[in-house]
């Protein structure tokens, strides 16, 4: 069978599992609402454009030569094609609270497994995952240090016809922009230092990303020994939590993860093809040094989009990858796909039962707890050549 064809029908078959697994998550909670009604308030917040509409305006404005000038304001009118009775409660919090969680908690399942499947792939080793070029270190002391010296981050944008205007950021934005430029910092930087000549070999770069974890660690347990009461909020932080989602943070892990995977996919035969060492790689013609070049900026990229809003969630990335390999081969064609998609599916599921016990558990908790017997079974029973 055709690569493409085994991707999209495993594909398919996992998004489907994805979809149920996301409406069975959304009805769960201390109100238990019946998963058909979740369909129907899902549908229900489905708006479509339908028309535009005159407000306001903007003005008056000043236009040289002309004037005050009012300008109508032009708006898109949307509205919902869907119009099932469902319970206003219901809706808000199927919409409004459960739903932002549920679609980030996918979106950071499926970055998470992406860019683990790269990695184990990449540097040839089942035990690699996305922080072993220092991601989720990095991110770990951009946001740890934004919690314990908290700055104020506010700018004044100028913009055509309607002037100055500031623009703040929350706290919690604060702490995601913080946590993924660290990560973006540790990853170019294992890399810098492990390029040599203009070539990066796979073992310096692992190396280096130990000694960048390693100190980085050490950055992290400095600065909670100075937090004093922050310290509590550093380590759900550290845990991995959903808590409080919104959609802005949705929206934005929407933008940047699936240009990024596209990315890794178009690569996945050259990654196919490093599998079989760097000096046969490029007797087939393969740019080997291109090619490890965009895959480590890509994985770094989508994983410090996942760390920046959910913190660090382990294991993720390493037994996903694992469990699809097994299941549909090691074919990165077939494989990627798969496996972020599993991945996103692992992460709901995961976050469901943390949430829905007396008292929530970080989902870090709940990834390890089941991630870490599984791979202890796979190591018992395989040869670890053959994971």
């Amino acid at each position: 069978m055709r690569p493409w064809v085994r991707s999209s029908s495993w594909s398919a078959a996992i998004a489907a599992l994805l979809a149920v697994v996301v409406v069975v998550s959304a009805a769960i909670g201390p109100v238990r609402i019946p998963p058909e009604t979740v369909v129907k308030s899902v549908l229900n917040a489905l708006t479509v454009p339908v028309g535009i509409e005159t407000s306001g305006g903007v003005g008056p404005l000043s236009v040289p030569g002309v004037g005050p000038l009012t300008l109508p304001g032009l708006d898109l009118a949307f509205a919902s094609p869907f119009a099932f009775p469902v319970d206003s409660v219901h809706q808000q919090i199927v919409v409004g609270v459960r739903l932002p969680r549920i679609l980030l908690a996918a979106l950071v399942g499926f970055a998470l497994a992406a860019a683990g499947t790269v990695m184990q792939g990449f540097f040839r080793n089942p035990m690699a995952d996305p922080s072993i070029i220092g991601v989720s270190s990095g991110a770990a002391v951009g946001a740890v240090a934004f919690i314990v010296f908290p700055v104020a981050l506010s700018t004044t944008v100028a913009l055509p016809l309607v002037g100055s205007v500031e623009v703040a950021l929350s706290r919690g934005a604060g702490t995601s922009l913080f946590a993924f430029v660290g990560a973006l910092a540790a990853a170019f930087g294992v890399y810098a230092i492990a390029t040599r000549h203009g070539r990066t070999p796979v073992a310096t770069l692992l190396l280096a990303g130990v000694a960048v974890q390693t100190f980085l660690g050490a950055v992290v347990s400095y600065l909670q020994l100075q937090a004093g009461e922050s310290l509590r909020q550093i380590v759900a932080w550290l845990m991995g939590h959903l808590s409080g989602a919104a959609w802005s943070e949705v929206a934005v892990t929407a933008v940047v993860v699936p240009p990024l995977f596209a990315v890794l996919l178009a690569y996945a035969r050259d990654l196919n093809v490093l599998l079989l060492g760097e000096e046969e790689a490029r007797g087939l013609g393969i740019a080997v040094e291109r090619t490890k070049r965009v895959l480590l900026a890509a994985s770094a990229l989508i994983t410090a989009a996942g760390v920046a809003f959910a913190g660090v969630i382990g294991f993720v990335g390493l037994i996903v990858p694992h469990m699809l390999r097994l299941v549909v081969g090691p074919d990165h064609r077939v494989l990627l796909p798969t496996a972020a998609l599993a991945g996103g599916t692992f992460l709901v599921a995961a976050d469901t039962v943390a949430r829905s016990a007396a008292a929530e558990y970080p989902v870090g908790i709940i990834t390890a707890a089941v991630g870490a017997p599984f791979f202890v079974y796979l190591l018992v029973t395989r040869e670890v050549s053959e994971l």
